[in-house]
């Protein structure tokens, strides 16, 4: 179905993850933006958990070889199909031959776009997922980033007709931005940290630094030193979480992050503000607003609700485009 002829930066196979295999030490992977894969799996008519491809930044190139339904969504990286431009977040027809290209950034914000196909994308499952993990060097195609040269066939699907020209509206897609304000809960160990640490956190106007890859990143703008020199035994972590190690630059861990960590938790970024925060690239603004834990169950359920609303069939303009992409 895809042949790989440029990656760009990174490019995965990615679903939603392995959760049960926290326990076992295995980080929960998965898409960084798992809203946006899912609303890209939806429109294909695909269950949410479907593998799909993960493009980084930009710079990449797919060869279509066989006739199939396939969405993009995410960030905006300048998609074209055959040298058109690709409608996002639309279910598209392909052909065979057809060449997708993703040059990069094209507005203010993003940093990964998702590709699905109908079906979903067939390589094998390790610990009940096909996401890459790349520390553990498993999952997706031999637990490597996709290299030049390298095809993938995509699983058996429905029909795709009736899908055609399906488009998932903006109102139903998360309030991505180019600063976005992520939610924070606070965290456990505040006191563990000069006593002004939340005023600063929340005023702080911090950025996406250069050490900054699927496990985390490192922010730039604020340091939060320790109160007093502190040893703590390791606790849990998920995607989300704000750490604050002994040099008092916070650590924003994502999607491949580890699964326990011994430095002080200043806070949790919400779950419903996680695909935000998945479309940074180094560079990128950003700041946080702290949030009461109504408030983080309400956007979580205002996100679902988003997602359940699911793709709309394409008219007026959307059709135009589509039918200008093919």
């Amino acid at each position: 179905m895809l042949e790989v002829i440029a990656p760009g930066p990174l490019m995965t196979v990615q679903d939603l993850g392995r959760p049960a295999a926290r326990r076992f030490g295995v980080p929960p992977g998965g898409a960084m933006d798992a809203f946006a894969l899912a609303a890209a799996n939806r429109l294909v008519g695909n269950p949410d958990g479907c593998a799909g491809l993960e493009i980084t930044a930009g710079g990449a190139e797919l060869a279509l070889t066989r006739p199939g339904l396939v969405a993009l969504t995410g960030a905006d990286l300048g998609a074209t199909l055959d040298g058109r431009p690709l409608p996002p977040w639309t279910a598209v027809a392909a052909s065979p031959g057809q060449r997708l290209r993703l040059p990069g950034r094209q507005g203010p914000w993003g940093a990964r776009a998702y590709l699905a196909v109908a079906g979903g994308l067939d390589v094998p499952s390790a610990l009940g997922s096909r996401a890459t993990d790349l520390g553990g060097g498993f999952g997706g195609l031999a637990g490597r980033p996709l290299r030049p040269g390298d095809r993938l066939a995509a699983l058996a699907a429905a029909p795709l007709a009736p899908m055609v020209g399906a488009y998932w509206p903006e109102a139903y897609r998360p309030a991505y931005a180019a600063r976005p304000a992520l939610r924070l809960l606070p965290g456990p160990h505040l006191a563990h940290l000069a006593p002004d640490a939340p005023d600063a956190l929340a005023g702080a106007e911090l950025r996406v630094g250069a050490l900054a890859n699927r496990m985390g990143y490192r922010l730039e703008g604020a340091r939060l030193p320790h109160a007093r020199p502190t040893s703590l035994p390791s606790l849990g972590v998920v995607p989300g979480t704000l750490q604050i190690p002994p040099d008092g630059t916070p650590i924003l861990l994502m999607a491949d992050a580890q699964t326990t960590g011994g430095y002080p938790v200043a806070g949790a970024v919400i779950a419903a503000d996680l695909p935000l925060a998945a479309q940074l690239l180094p560079g990128d603004p950003l700041r946080f607003r702290i949030a009461t834990l109504d408030e983080a169950l309400a956007a979580r359920a205002e996100l679902a609700a988003r997602l359940a609303a699911g793709p709309e069939l394409a008219e007026g303009e959307t059709l135009a485009a589509l039918a200008g992409a093919l």
